[in-house]
């Protein structure tokens, strides 16, 4: 057949664009919004913003906006003043006003100004909803999307933990997972687990600093009637009890020498023997180990074997503490407020953001246990939809805190905090091995003015 005739299918339809009519787009907001100008007047006033005070569009225009809202904070900090006067917008501000039968009622709000085209402000735009409305959004969004079966975090450094996990899930080689207690290090064997072959099966904890040393093996292997004093039947250990599943061993680093040859034997002929018994049974489980402890530095000790070691540490997971991954610190309060919240049976939305930016320079020497802890201790006393620094534990720790006494000592030649220029904040991390603590001390400057200035310098 002869293409040389044919010509490619031209669509020669004119179609009309119609022009989107942003009036009927900010009425059909489900969030009530309202402008003023720059004397205070309203300008407008949307649909959804009628419902929630029950003024009608022709009762507020013209009128001052505190005539109408008649809030707390119209006397003092009031968002909208304070975006004005700055320029700046204002998230999540909880704001108690009256609607127009009287019925007090809290509102979040969110305000930006209003600029001419010579950049001057004009006015400012406030959106709000009720705090029953969040706590149903909520609800529908579920959990974040930076997260993997109850974890989450956006960091480089948990992103690439949750970019192995299903592959280390789908294979059967032994994991040894490293961090600082209250990293969630039980959460991610939890999680492989969760994620593999063997989920239908027992999932076994362990942890080995807890046991007595008399008692631990009689735990991991089971015992025989009469083995020793006190054994009046037969009892199997975690290894039987972890059959089919996992056996997920916590704080490996505390095992004894002697546990630790017994412990090699058995990954290495995947069986072992009862207490006081003779009979062989083979090892079914999967294991996974955790360890807070620097084990390169107790193998140079003497104090863990090399061989377990590496049997142990087939595929290694390290988990970095919260005090590095400071992004994950607003996804973890969000994750916490949404697990408390049903628990308590309490519909708060969110932390006032002042509070946040002062828990993502603290220290966290408990790391996510103690930011959990802290977000519980919130629960026992907020009232209201946001969490305020008055609801925290300690929060003038929060703010700022003394250097630790094993750093060095300050340099005498310290620049005054307000001179310390990028090249100074470059020189004394390299100098203490990236260890903001101790460069910070170094400087003579808190923590926090250490992360200060890493994040104006792009250091972070």
């Amino acid at each position: 057949m002869n293409h040389s005739n044919d010509k490619p299918f031209v669509d020669t339809e004119t179609r009309t664009v119609e022009p989107v009519n942003y009036q009927h787009l900010v009425e059909t907001l489900p969030e009530g919004v309202f402008t003023v100008d720059d004397q205070w007047r309203i300008t407008s006033f949307n649909k959804t913003a009628e419902s929630i005070t029950g003024f009608s569009q022709p009762d507020v225009l013209g009128r001052r906006c505190w005539e109408v809202f008649r809030a707390d904070l119209c006397r003092c900090d009031c968002p909208m003043a304070m975006a004005m006067k700055t320029g700046k917008t204002r998230l999540d501000q909880e704001v108690c006003t009256f609607s127009r039968n009287g019925k007090r009622q809290t509102l979040m709000v969110n305000v930006s100004v209003i600029k001419n085209e010579n950049g001057h402000v004009v006015g400012a735009v406030e959106t709000f909803r009720t705090a029953l409305w969040d706590a149903r959004k909520h609800a529908l969004l579920g959990a974040s999307a930076y997260g993997i079966k109850g974890i989450v975090g956006k960091s480089e450094s948990m992103q690439s933990v949750f970019s192995i996990l299903p592959d280390v899930a789908a294979s059967a080689a032994s994991v040894l997972i490293c961090g600082e207690s209250g990293t969630g290090k039980d959460l991610i064997a939890r999680a492989i687990h969760d994620m593999s072959t063997r989920r239908k099966g027992p999932f076994v904890a362990v942890n080995c600093a807890s046991l007595a040393e008399s008692l631990l093996e009689s735990e991991l292997f089971g015992h025989e009637k009469g083995a020793f004093t006190g054994a009046e039947r037969t009892k199997p250990g975690r290894f039987e009890m972890a059959n089919g599943g996992t056996l997920f061993l916590d704080e490996i680093g505390e095992l004894k020498p002697e546990l630790q040859v017994k412990l090699l034997r058995v990954i290495e002929q995947r069986e072992f023997e009862r207490v006081g018994g003779t009979r062989t049974i083979p090892l079914g489980a999967r294991v996974i180990s955790a360890t807070h402890q620097n084990l390169s530095t107790a193998m140079a000790a003497g104090r863990f074997r090399k061989d377990l070691y590496y049997r142990l540490r087939t595929v290694p997971v390290d988990i970095a503490p919260l005090r590095d991954r400071p992004d994950d610190i607003p996804l973890l309060v969000d994750h916490f407020i949404r697990q408390f919240n049903r628990r308590y049976e309490k519909t708060v939305r969110s932390m006032d953001p002042k509070v946040l930016d002062n828990l993502q320079t603290y220290h966290w020497p408990g790391n996510v246990r103690e930011l959990e802890r802290c977000i519980e201790h919130a629960f026992v006393f907020v009232k209201g939809p946001v969490i305020f620094a008055r609801h925290l534990p300690d929060l003038n720790e929060l703010e700022d805190f003394p250097p630790t006494p094993r750093h060095p000592k300050p340099r005498k030649n310290s620049s005054p905090p307000g001179r310390i220029d990028r090249k100074s904040v470059m020189a004394a991390l390299a100098q203490t091995g990236g260890r903001r603590e101790a460069a910070a001390h170094s400087l003579g400057i808190s923590r926090t003015s250490m992360w200060r200035r890493m994040k104006q310098y792009g250091l972070l």
